[in-house]
C-alpha cells in the first residue's frame, strides 16, 4: 500500500514539473509576440553616432527589435548626433537637429547627454544596448500607455514625398511630430573610433517636422525625395507629445505609396 502511494505521489509530481516546464517554455517564446492591448504603443529614440564605438552594439539591437516587434505597436527612431564629428569621422546620417533634440531630453529628463541613449515614450531614458532593460520597458509602456488616434498616409511623386496626416488631439501643448525614416542602410567607416569597420544602420531619421495639432489638425506636409528612395527601404513615422513633459500620447506609421 505505501509503495502505490508513493507510485501515485510520484506520477502525479512528475506531471506537475512537466505542466509547469510547459507553461514556462510558453512564457518564454511568447515574450516577443504577445497579444497586446489595442491602446498601447512604444517609441524608441536611440541617439547614436558612427563615431562612437559604443553604438554599433544598440545600432544592431534596434535591427533586431525591429524585427522582433514588427507586428507590434513599436517603432522606432535613430538619431545621428553631430557632436562626435570633430572626433575623426562626420557621420553622413548626423545634423545638428538631432543633437538638439537629444539636449531636449538632457532637460526635460535630467539626464547627461551621452550615446547611445534611448529614450522610450519620451519619459524614460536607458543606456541604447541594454537589451533587457529595454525590452522590459517596452513591455511596461505598452501595458501602461493609452494611445491618441493619428491617421497618416504617404504618397511619393518625381520629386517629393507627400504626407496626409489627421488626429483628434486638440491640447496646445501637443505637437505632432512626423519623420521621414530609411530603414536600413550601412557606411565602411574610415576614421574615428569604428575606423575600418562596416557599420550597420536602422531607423534612420533624416528629416523631421513639427506640426501644432491644436493649430493644424488634418493637412499635408512634403519631403524631397531622397537620393537613393526606394518605396520598400523608406516609411513615415508619426507621433504626438507634449512639448513641455516630453510625454507622448501616440503614435503611427505609413507605408510609402
Amino acid at each position: 500500500m505505501i509503495l502505490k502511494n508513493l507510485t501515485i505521489v510520484s506520477a502525479f509530481t512528475a506531471f506537475i514539473f512537466a505542466v509547469s516546464a510547459f507553461m514556462q517554455k510558453d512564457k518564454i517564446n511568447t515574450r516577443n509576440t504577445a497579444v497586446l492591448p489595442d491602446n498601447g504603443f512604444a517609441v524608441l529614440e536611440l541617439f547614436t553616432s558612427e563615431g562612437c564605438s559604443s553604438c554599433p552594439p544598440a545600432d544592431e539591437l534596434m535591427g533586431q527589435i525591429e524585427k522582433e516587434y514588427k507586428d507590434q505597436p513599436v517603432y522606432i527612431l535613430s538619431y545621428h548626433v553631430d557632436y562626435w564629428n570633430r572626433l575623426g569621422w562626420k557621420d553622413r546620417f548626423s545634423s545638428a537637429e538631432n543633437s538638439r533634440r537629444q539636449q531636449m531630453y538632457s532637460s526635460l529628463l535630467r539626464s547627461q547627454t551621452y550615446t547611445p541613449q534611448l529614450v522610450i515614450n519620451g519619459k524614460t531614458e536607458l543606456v541604447g544596448s541594454d537589451r533587457d532593460a529595454i525590452e522590459n520597458a517596452i513591455q511596461n509602456v505598452i501595458l501602461s500607455s493609452k494611445t491618441a488616434s493619428i491617421r497618416l498616409s504617404a504618397v511619393a511623386s518625381q520629386k517629393t514625398i507627400t504626407i496626409s496626416y489627421k488626429t483628434a488631439e486638440t491640447d496646445p501643448q501637443n505637437q505632432l511630430f512626423i519623420s521621414l525614416v530609411e530603414k536600413k542602410s550601412s557606411t565602411q567607416v574610415a576614421g574615428g573610433e569604428n575606423e575600418g569597420h562596416h557599420l550597420q544602420h536602422w531607423q534612420i531619421v533624416h528629416k523631421q517636422k513639427q506640426i501644432s495639432v491644436k493649430d493644424h489638425p488634418e493637412g499635408t506636409e512634403d519631403f524631397k525625395l531622397p537620393d537613393n528612395f526606394t518605396k520598400d527601404n523608406w516609411e513615415v513615422i508619426g507621433f504626438i507629445q507634449n512639448s513641455k513633459t516630453g510625454k507622448m500620447y501616440g503614435a503611427s506609421k505609413a507605408v510609402i505609396q
